[in-house]
């Protein structure tokens, strides 16, 4: 992720020239081997045992006095004087449970960690604000981030010390130099905990920019030349390893090959869609994206599965599938849709948020197989079988087992074989029904039962363009049922919402993107359905963003609402990355909304945000990839399509079909309410306005006609 190399560069000098940093180079401790012991028989329970979060209530029996983040436990590290140890995870984070295992069961690790701290644990999904800031003070000290976070902070909440895994013994040298820092040279820890809370306030700062009177696409495809020396050109993704999805990047890559006709960077596009569609970073069983690969070949996944990279690959293959109608896109979008309804689908239609890496202690056991397995499930198409899905020494992984993987297309494989392509895909069938069976019965990873509203709603959106691209209606209903059930559960009377849900229970103040991504999903589906109440509604949403969230001076939203209460730095999310940022969904959402309802407030606003990130997409593009794809809308011409007649549906669908990353649809039977369809009915016709800001050609009837009316 990048960050402003002055403020890293001057906290690394002033870490070099430490005191307080030496000591904990420097002082060791090691464990006493004879008090350290596991939980294992004994019973312990703490004050996370009250909380709903399912990776709270992981440690809720672990020995250490966790506390969850709150006024109790705040209060609590003041009347001691004692620093706070943040240590922040998620449900199905493998490190995590590491972690876990061998220091917070432990009980002699859990007396050093009670005695001298106040010990937080929390759930990074349920409050991603905390996350953010000590986040952020980890990067600054270390150069990298991740999960587990540990965190050391002062009683007031400012942070000074911290990293993320550690060993046992590692983690026992650390706390104990931590204590005795912290009581032996209290100015020091004072003063390098000002000087890096300083840092983190700074890192979101950026230059206010004039907003030009015209906008160009000239740092976009400045941006797009650099990030071609990146591409991986043999396996697809970023060079190296690991190789992560990042749809949103793929997205805005897809766009930017299509408008700006550059094959070179749609060849990356497709071959990145076809690898991890083929590796093992996809379910080839039952469907379904792992969260990242730790190869470069995309084989062996982190197996743990996210509701929030599934509903955003949703998105990025049905717009593949519309532009080149590859069986494998579909494939994916089917599977996909339906692992997300088999597994994390909810009966009030909700959404839970994750899947373990692990189950029975291992990691991706419920995912891999023997050769053994294979032989019995295959019977006399083991063959076949082994050689459609790597049964060699391409999928062998740990253990003697198998990741199942791809490497040739079902044409490649139905001709070695000497069958038709619907002869293979009947066997293929039959295998993964054979598969899935055996695995049904196997005991299944942990799920996190909890409910988000951004991450449901992004889903929701990828479920409408699943419909879209494939015209299956299956995805259209579960994404309705979503939404309402958003609408209904996750919005207070004040028109604000809620971001987590659990256990009939809504909760937790909503954060920007929250309402960024449910804005950004009822706009698609109201461009899918003409439902203008979905449309209303995230209007309104953004409405009370605009008037109830803070700005900084360039112009970007803060992430918490002005109602919630301050951390120790206030943060706005603004680089895109596994999920784009929430400005930059918010800002897309606001110059869509801006369109269709002509409000000039919500179109100035995005102009203010664009010109005030644009000089920092050449330095890091694949984090603003969201922003890029909006700088395009404002450079290029971008239009509103209004269809309005009786027939408006069935030429909505048809236009639908089209791959169309930089055109906005509208309509109705009537002229309905938006300023952009007012005086657009005639009688007796349905008629297709291509429109520019709300200027709009001479209306046409035909799909094809309006077709070369768009750029």
């Amino acid at each position: 992720m990048h960050r402003k190399n002055n403020i890293v560069l001057t906290l690394k000098k002033t870490i070099a020239s430490s005191l307080f940093v030496a000591h904990f180079v420097l002082t060791s401790c090691q464990p006493n081997s004879q008090s350290t012991s596991s939980m294992s028989n004994v019973d312990f329970t703490n004050d996370l045992i009250h909380e709903s979060s399912p990776y709270l209530l992981q440690h809720a029996h672990n020995p250490v006095n966790w506390m969850p983040w709150g006024e109790k436990a705040l209060q609590k590290a003041k009347d001691e004087n004692k620093p706070m140890l943040i240590s922040i995870g998620y449900s199905a984070c493998h490190w995590c449970h590491v972690m876990e295992h061998e220091s917070f069961e432990d009980t002699a690790v859990a007396k050093i960690m009670n005695e001298h701290f106040v010990c937080i644990k929390v759930d990074r999904e349920e409050r991603p604000d905390i996350d953010q800031v000590y986040m952020d003070a980890v990067q600054l000290m270390t150069g990298r981030g991740g999960w587990p976070l540990n965190c050391f902070a002062l009683p007031n909440g400012r942070p000074f010390f911290g990293g993320t895994y550690f060993p046992k013994e590692q983690w026992v040298n650390v706390l104990t130099s931590v204590n005795e820092t912290f009581i032996s040279d209290p100015a020091k820890v004072n003063e390098y905990a000002t000087k890096l809370t300083e840092g983190i306030n700074q890192m979101d700062e950026m230059p206010v920019q004039p907003v030009p009177a015209e906008f160009s696409d000239e740092a976009v495809d400045a941006a797009v030349g650099r990030w071609k020396k990146q591409f991986d050109t043999a396996e697809g993704g970023a060079q190296g390893a690991p190789k992560f999805p990042l749809p949103n990047n793929y997205l805005f890559l897809l766009q930017y090959a299509t408008t700006e006709d550059d094959a070179e960077v749609r060849k990356q596009v497709l071959l990145t869609l076809d690898k991890m569609a083929f590796g093992g970073i996809y379910d080839q069983i039952g469907g379904g994206f792992a969260r990242y690969s730790t190869d470069d070949i995309w084989k062996a996944p982190h197996f743990e599965k996210m509701l929030y990279d599934n509903g955003q690959l949703l998105s990025l293959y049905s717009e593949a599938y519309k532009t080149t109608k590859k069986p494998l896109y579909k494939q994916v979008i089917e599977e996909t849709s339906q692992f997300i309804k088999r597994e994390l689908n909810a009966k009030d239609g909700a959404f839970y948020s994750a899947l373990d890496a692990d189950s029975e202690g291992e990691e991706g056991k419920f995912y891999v197989w023997s050769l053994e397995e294979i032989k019995d499930l295959s019977g006399d198409d083991f063959d076949l079988i082994k050689e459609y899905y790597n049964v060699n020494r391409n999928g062998l992984w740990e253990h003697g087992n198998y990741i199942l993987l791809r490497d040739r297309s079902d044409s490649e494989i139905a001709d070695k074989f000497s069958l038709s392509e619907d002869e293979l895909h009947q066997k293929i069938e039959l295998f993964k029904q054979k598969a899935m069976a055996v695995r049904g019965n196997r005991i299944r990873p942990g799920l996190d039962d909890k409910t988000l509203t951004s991450w449901n709603a992004m889903t929701s959106k990828g479920l409408v363009d699943a419909f879209i691209a494939t015209n299956n209606k299956e995805h259209l209903i579960l994404a309705k049922s979503n939404l309402d059930f958003l609408l209904k559960q996750q919005v207070k009377k004040d028109g604000s919402l809620y971001h987590s849900y659990k256990n009939d229970k809504s909760s937790i103040n909503a954060y920007l993107e929250d309402y960024a991504h449910l804005i950004d999903a009822l706009i698609r589906y109201y461009e899918a359905t003409f439902e203008i109440e979905y449309l209303d509604k995230a209007n309104s949403l953004a409405q009370y963003v605009v008037e109830n969230f803070d700005r900084n001076d360039a112009g970007f939203f803060y992430f918490k609402s002005s109602a919630d209460d301050r951390l120790v730095a206030q943060k706005a999310e603004i680089t895109d990355n596994v999920i784009p940022a929430s400005n930059s969904v918010f800002a897309t959402c606001l110059f869509k909304l801006g369109q269709l309802y002509e409000n000039e407030e919500f179109i100035s606003i995005t102009k203010t945000m664009a010109a005030s990130i644009e000089p920092n997409f050449s330095r890091y593009p694949a984090g603003y990839s969201q922003w890029m794809s909006l700088m395009l809308y404002l450079s290029e011409p971008y239009y509103e399509i209004a269809i309005v007649g009786e027939e408006c549906e069935e030429k909505r669908d048809a236009l639908l079909q089209h791959y169309l990353p930089k055109a906005l649809i509208c309509g109705g039977k009537d002229a309905g309410k938006l300023p952009i369809l007012q005086n657009r009915k005639v009688q007796g016709k349905t008629l297709i306005y291509v429109c520019q800001s709300g200027a709009c050609k001479l209306p046409v009837s035909e799909i094809d006609a309006a077709m070369e009316l768009i750029d």
